[in-house]
């Protein structure tokens, strides 16, 4: 019997019984014809044809799958019995939403993140280029978020290369799209010419770069946009092709428009335009890592060819890895870098779901969320375990009548375990709603400013049946054992009277305290958790970093496109400077090449009497500098007007310098040398002041050792003027008299502001998401598990009413009465919180490397886990209690 019958059973039988009343209507017809009466004609056409119902029956039986109609019929039995109890059933189905939601919005970003293939052409077939050693030997400068290789490594191992069909390299940068004066940041890319063509990519508008585009020298390259980016600025409007787009000053014609569902290879992050590699000189000038060996900013990957695996890639890349690093030495690199360089041996991986960042840096946020929200699911499981334990005593008398009259217990189970099913399903179809909404807030919370974090959450098969597995097992976790639990009474004694009492086990109720045991443990694990976090998070945002970060500005004025040479930046900057200080509402402002907490930095060995110490951070700045960012200075002087140009070098060092390399020493009048490139001139740098320690990268770190240097004894300075200054005005009212200033003094400078507010909030993001998370989940666990003790313990004091009202006949007072409840709960919450230590310890030490300034095992936050989750539970507890100790004993006793 085929599906499309059954599901026309219906049809089929309204057309059988039509056939049947033409056939009765014959052959009376055709017994009137032979002399019976009406009443004669019609018993004997009907005993000619037998029992109508019956044969319409076997017929229906013939179209149907008895399996599919039996669970059809049962889950119309389990809806039925949900729009009954329609309090019981909203809050199920929004608990085990919650529940459901929680995991498979983790699960949807994991799958994002780890699992799910690039949408382009045969993703298996890719693979990208690393170098398979330390980091130590890739000294130099670095332009890219994923700075792995050199321009000459690229071409180098372009031509060398065996195992690919196509090599292609790609650059990240950010260019200003602002004409105005104003920085307005685009995400680009700069790819080699095989970029597209070798992911299989082709244009959804125009055309998308290939070889001809990526020739060295090119004067007048083409640009590519991104679906999105092409929406967004250009409405998606076609004519946009042949226009031209214009990127740190310079005017690029729109070629062509990738597909909407092609982001680019780095996971978690998009581009909005594209350029050709060979446009890299053209818009940074000297600044250009082509032909520059010590120059880092491609990243590369590959199509392997037929018949090649990744084993056999790694063999060749291997073997020809030894010619290529000899051969593209950095003239800059001394002997003891050029050795651990010449160690260097490329490797290859798979890249079928692409390269990220983010998977490494989020991956153990993710899976300690996973596992924070796989506990909150099991609580609402053992919760909804009570509920229907609860419902399933209140229908024992209907269950053990249905099993005295013949039902068998298979048949009853099903049919409990249907009523589970609806739930499931409808919690884990609202939770796909609750899983859209909060993994799109999660990426919301992660994307910052200055990092836009971008994932596909479209939903594919993984999400789908992660879903219906969640909704699968909490089923069964939730629905079989109060099912097995209610069609195991004895149906006699449940139908005596007084049934009640008989058949309410000491088994079922343990099995009740067992779960609000899970319960309680299972938050504790989670209340542990946040405040775990949440104390971290505190300790992070007080954290000194050795500057007042109030009314601190970052400010970086690019001169590229003015018409300022490289002899007079120096005058210009000094002119800016002044511009800036006479500016209204500006206390103090100061040159900063590198600005704290901002991510960015450069560090070099530092070499005391000639020996290597080891390694120090460095920063050049004006002579305001530590007052502007309010350091104090500890020892010796600040930088003054003698520290210029042509006079002997100087350096301020921190505390932690001091100590590291002085042996703790005051280290004003010592000297000290960085490692030096071959054949550059030996410069001694003389300490004139120390400071107080400060924050370099971030506000998690400790306190590093930090040189810095006059900014006035830089001979050479760059295209960009970085600073830093101090306002008690809003950054909103200051920022555009400030632009409106630098530009009038240059003209085609663009100016970009930063607050040290949102340098620090950016750093934090992770932490801040951690911390609001396990929040949210520690409360919901604790509501639902002091929403489970309630249960357990109302369903006592309703079940003891007799005894209740018997001790209160003889004597007992309410206190009593009370302590009596109370004790019960204190049991199972003291159970729960002895096991939910040992795993809030364990849980605790698989997220110790998230937590700051706490161990695992931080004592205060247990005792304030326990004590919180104690007298919430108890308070649950206390309610149950009270209205058993104003049960009237003569109204209690006349209970069943």
């Amino acid at each position: 019997m085929s599906w499309s019958r059954f599901f026309r059973r219906g049809h089929w039988d309204d057309e059988r019984a039509r056939e049947l009343e033409d056939y009765l209507t014959h052959e009376i017809d055709d017994n009137l014809a032979r002399g019976m009466s009406l009443d004669q004609a019609t018993r004997a056409a009907r005993r000619k044809l037998g029992n109508v119902t019956r044969i319409r029956e076997e017929i229906y039986e013939m179209n149907t799958l008895l399996f599919a109609e039996t669970l059809w019929q049962d889950l119309r039995y389990g809806a039925r019995l949900l729009l009954k109890n329609p309090t019981f059933s909203i809050v199920a189905i929004l608990t085990l939403a919650l529940g459901t939601g929680a995991n498979a919005a983790i699960f949807q970003l994991v799958n994002a993140v780890r699992l799910r293939a690039l949408p382009v052409e045969r993703p298996q077939e890719l693979a990208t280029i690393r170098i398979d050693t330390h980091e130590k030997g890739r000294t130099g400068r670095f332009m890219s978020r994923r700075p792995m290789f050199t321009e000459p490594l690229w071409r180098a191992l372009q031509t060398d290369q065996q195992a690919f069909s196509r090599l292609f390299a790609w650059g990240i940068t950010t260019w200003n799209l602002g004409t105005d004066g104003e920085y307005r940041p685009a995400q680009g890319l700069y790819v080699s010419g095989g970029y597209f063509d070798g992911l299989g990519i082709g244009a959804h508008v125009g055309r998308v770069l290939n070889d001809a585009d990526d020739r060295p020298g090119c004067t007048a390259p083409g640009a590519v946009l991104t679906h999105g980016f092409w929406q967004a600025r250009y409405g998606g409007n076609p004519s946009v092709i042949g226009q031209t787009i214009s990127l740190d000053g310079r005017a690029f014609e729109i070629v062509g428009v990738t597909p909407p569902q092609f982001f680019g290879t780095e996971v978690g992050r998009t581009f909005d335009v594209a350029l050709p590699l060979c446009a890299e000189p053209i818009l940074r000038g000297a600044s250009s890592g082509f032909g520059k060996a010590d120059v880092w900013f491609l990243d590369m990957m590959g199509r392997l060819k037929p018949e090649w695996t990744i084993d056999r890639a790694k063999t060749q890349l291997e073997t020809i890895s030894a010619g290529i690093f000899q051969a593209n030495v950095p003239a800059s690199y001394n002997v003891g870098t050029v050795k651990d360089y010449l160690a260097f041996r490329f490797t290859a991986e798979s890249a079928s779901t692409g390269v990220s960042g983010i998977r490494t840096a989020y991956a153990t946020q993710l899976w300690v969320l996973l596992g924070a929200t796989g506990l909150v699911l099991l609580i609402t499981c053992a919760n909804l375990a009570n509920l229907l334990l609860a419902r399933a005593t209140a229908r024992q008398r209907e269950i053990a009548v249905r099993l005295a009259i013949g039902a068998s217990r298979r048949r009853i189970v099903r049919q409990m375990l249907s009523e589970s099913v609806v739930i499931a399903v409808l919690g884990a179809t609202c939770g796909m709603v609750v899983a859209w909404w909060l993994s799109q807030s999660l990426v919301a919370f992660l994307s910052t400013e200055n990092t836009r974090i971008f994932v596909d959450l479209t939903p594919d098969w993984r999400v789908f049946g992660f879903i219906a597995a969640l909704a699968a097992g909490a089923c069964l976790l939730f629905g079989l054992s109060p099912a097995l639990q209610a069609t195991g009474t004895n149906p006699a004694r449940a139908m005596q009277a007084g049934g009640r009492s008989a058949t309410d086990s000491r088994e079922r109720f343990t099995i009740r305290r067992t779960l609000v045991v899970v319960q309680v443990c299972l938050s504790l694990v989670l209340v542990v958790g946040a405040l775990l976090f949440g104390r971290s998070l505190r300790k992070l945002v007080t954290v000194d970093p050795g500057f007042r970060q109030d009314g601190l500005l970052s400010v970086d004025v690019d001169i590229r496109r003015s018409a300022v040479n490289e002899q007079a930046r120096a005058a210009t900057y000094a002119q800016v400077m002044e511009r800036i200080r006479a500016v209204p509402g500006v206390a103090d402002a100061a040159e900063a090449f590198t600005v704290p907490l901002s991510g960015s930095g450069w560090n070099q060995t530092a070499i005391i009497d000639g020996q290597e110490k080891g390694m120090t951070y460095c920063n050049r700045v004006g002579t305001d500098y530590f007052r502007t960012m309010q350091t104090t200075m500890v020892a010796g002087r600040p930088f003054g007007p003698d520290d210029r140009l042509g006079a002997a070098p100087t350096a301020i060092v921190n505390e932690t310098f001091a100590r590291k390399f002085f042996a703790g020493a005051n280290p004003v009048g010592r000297t000290f040398e960085l490692d030096r490139s071959p054949g550059a001139p030996q410069v001694v740098y003389q300490v004139v002041g120390l400071v107080k320690d400060t924050k370099y990268y971030e506000l998690r770190e400790e306190f590093l050792p930090i040189a810095y240097f006059a900014a006035a004894q830089e001979g050479e300075p760059g295209p960009s003027l970085d600073l830093v200054m101090r306002s008690d005005v809003p950054p909103a009212a200051l920022t555009p008299t400030l632009t409106r200033a630098i530009s009038e003094l240059v003209p085609g400078s663009v100016v970009a502001f930063r607050s040290m507010s949102t340098y620090v909030r950016d750093s934090l993001v992770t932490d801040r998401l951690m911390a609001t998370l396990s929040g949210f989940f520690g409360m919901l666990a604790t509501l639902i598990a002091t929403i489970g003790l309630y249960g357990v313990m109302s369903y006592m004091v309703t079940r003891r009413k007799v005894e209740i009202g018997i001790r209160m006949a003889l004597g007992a007072d309410r206190r009593r009465v009370i302590g009596m409840v109370i004790r019960e709960s204190a049991v199972l919450l003291i159970a729960g919180v002895l096991i939910g230590a040992v795993l809030a310890v364990v849980g605790a030490r698989w997220a110790a490397a998230l937590l700051f300034g706490l161990k695992p095992w931080d004592p205060t936050s247990f005792v304030l886990a326990v004590v919180g989750l104690g007298l919430v539970s108890l308070l649950a507890a206390w309610i149950p209690a009270r209205r058993a100790s104003r049960l009237a004993p003569t109204l209690a006793l006349r209970e069943d």
